[in-house]
């Protein structure tokens, strides 16, 4: 049997209600939807309740999976609308510092830039909100700035400036920790 037929049963039965189809369903996608929960609230114990949050989302509306795509990015949509209700309901802020960021230097040897991924996680987690959230949509999540804007309900200039405010002040905390990436597509 190939993915899509096993994936189409697991579905089938998480619909019928069967509890270890579902749990197989959870245990498959929530470690990756946690992270994603974590990058965009940045605390655990609210990344905890919005995971399980959008847990109780997917299986109440597994009935309205079309295939349309694969169920993981059916769950992460739902993962990340969830994130964004509650980033809502606690009154994000897009911040807007545009003078006190330096533009980025573009022209870092790539030959000479290290990776330490635990100081670019800690860097991000210390972006403001707004910064945090338009930078995990856009550069860990792929969507692009105008997805970004309906998701927020901002304009998709306002999108492109936070990412690119995010980037710099992610240069600047990397910079002033020693630590130098090429996280800048």
């Amino acid at each position: 049997m190939h993915n899509q037929e096993l994936e189409k049963i697991l579905i089938s039965d998480c619909i019928s209600g069967k509890r270890d189809a579902q749990y197989r369903l959870y245990k498959t996608y929530c470690k990756a939807m946690y992270n994603i929960c974590l990058r965009m609230i940045n605390d655990h114990d609210d990344a905890d309740d919005v995971l399980q949050n959008a847990f109780i989302d997917v299986f109440s509306k597994l009935k309205m999976f079309k295939y349309e795509s694969t169920i993981g990015a059916w769950i992460k949509r739902i993962v990340i609308n969830n994130c964004i209700n509650h980033l809502r309901k606690n009154k994000i802020v897009l911040q807007s510092f545009d003078n006190q960021i330096d533009i980025i230097d573009e022209s870092w040897d790539k030959d000479d830039l290290e990776l330490d991924i635990s100081r670019v996680k800690r860097a991000i987690s210390l972006l403001p909100d707004g910064y945090r959230i338009v930078f995990s949509l856009y550069a860990m999540e792929g969507y692009d700035h105008s997805e970004i804007a309906e998701i927020m309900q901002i304009t998709e200039s306002t999108s492109k400036s936070q990412y690119s405010r995010a980037r710099a002040s992610l240069y600047q905390t990397l910079k002033a920790s020693g630590e130098r990436n090429n996280i800048y597509n």
